[in-house]
Formats: C-alpha cells, sequence, structure tokens
C-alpha cells in the first residue's frame, strides 16, 4: 500500500528546518572567526562567526518552513516532542550557567 503525501507519518515537524539550518549555519560560519581573529590579531572575533551563522541559518530555515507550511508538509509538535525540547533548552541553559561560573571562577578566582 502506498503512502500519500496527506499521511501524518509523511510530514515534517515544525521547527524541523530552522533547527537544521541553523545547525549548518553555525558549522559552516564557524571558520570564518578564527582566520578573522588571527589576521587582526584581535581574538574578539572569534565568535562572530557563529553568530552570523546563526542568522544566516535562522533565515534559510524559516524560508523554507513557510514554504512547507503553504504546502502543508508541516505538522505541529505532539506531546512527546514538546516534552524533549523543552528538556533540552533546560539543559542547555544549565550548561550556559555552569559555563559561565566557569569562566568566572577562573577568571576571578586566581
Amino acid at each position: 500500500m502506498k503512502r500519500n503525501s496527506e499521511d501524518e507519518g509523511n510530514k515534517l515537524p515544525e521547527g524541523h528546518f530552522v533547527s537544521l539550518w541553523t545547525g549548518i549555519g553555525m558549522a559552516i560560519f564557524s571558520g570564518i572567526g578564527i582566520p578573522l581573529s588571527i589576521i587582526t590579531n584581535n581574538y574578539a572575533f572569534i565568535g562572530i562567526g557563529p553568530a552570523i551563522g546563526v542568522a544566516v541559518g535562522i533565515g534559510i530555515g524559516q524560508s523554507i518552513e513557510s514554504k512547507y507550511r503553504e504546502e502543508g508538509r508541516l505538522r505541529p509538535l505532539n506531546a512527546t516532542e514538546k516534552r524533549t525540547r523543552k528538556r533540552v533548552v533546560i539543559a542547555g541553559m544549565v550548561f550556559l550557567c555552569l559555563g559561565i561560573l566557569a569562566f568566572l571562577y577562573f577568571l576571578l578566582g586566581r
């Protein structure tokens, strides 16, 4: 039996392309900050690559997602996916806070 495009199993969850392209953008543009910081001898430019990558990735992901939404190929998140995304965001915030605390410890503790 063939599945048609209206089948629920064939649709992608909302936010799929934004997440995908944000990661791709960060991976591609992360390599820009290191050479830029070496050339200018200012290591503050290391973080500019991922920031540009996030902006480009979100833009590309949103445009692809709007196209898929118009075609009806996206579905809303189910309860399990919402719960998983919430846990991932909380874990990310915990790691961010731990990183900030470690940075402050090494910066001010010595």
